[in-house]
Formats: structure tokens, sequence, C-alpha cells
């Protein structure tokens, strides 16, 4: 069972955000001023190495100016049927 911050579904979610940012154009520290945050955390969620809620992936969302729905997808695909909590 599948219960690390490495799992399939976490680490598409953070490839997912990182391709999102990439097309809107825009870099870390662009984002990191849009949220008005650190570029660091930035790099740490895209690295895989924090995890986000779902509130925070609603603000990234309109940060970077993405669907949910869209990457919420990607999620649920990767992430193993016997992933536990």
């Amino acid at each position: 069972m599948a219960k690390t911050i490495r799992s399939k579904g976490q680490m598409a979610l953070v490839k997912a955000l990182a391709v999102a940012r990439g097309r809107a154009g825009l870099t870390q520290e662009d984002l990191a001023a849009r949220l008005k945050c650190h570029q660091s955390l930035v790099a740490r969620i895209e690295s895989g190495q924090r995890r986000i809620d779902v509130v925070e992936l609603i603000v990234l969302a309109r940060a970077i100016g993405f669907d949910t729905t869209e990457i919420l997808a990607l999620v649920e695909a990767a992430t193993e049927s016997d992933h536990s909590i």
C-alpha cells in the first residue's frame, strides 16, 4: 500500500502543477509573487516535498489559470487503488 508523499498520485499532481505553470508562461518567481509567498514554497510544492490541500489547489488554480477538474482527473488516474491515508 502506498502511503508516502512520493505516491504516484502525489507525483502526478506536482507534475501537473508544474506543467500548468509552464504553459501559463510563469516562472516559479512569478507564481510566488501572485501567491504572495516565497519562491522556495513553490519549489517545494513542485518537487513533491510539500503536500497541498484542496483549498491550496484552488488558490493555485486561480493564480495559474487552470481548471482543477483536469488536474484532479490526472491525479485520480495515477492514484493506486490500494492507496491508504
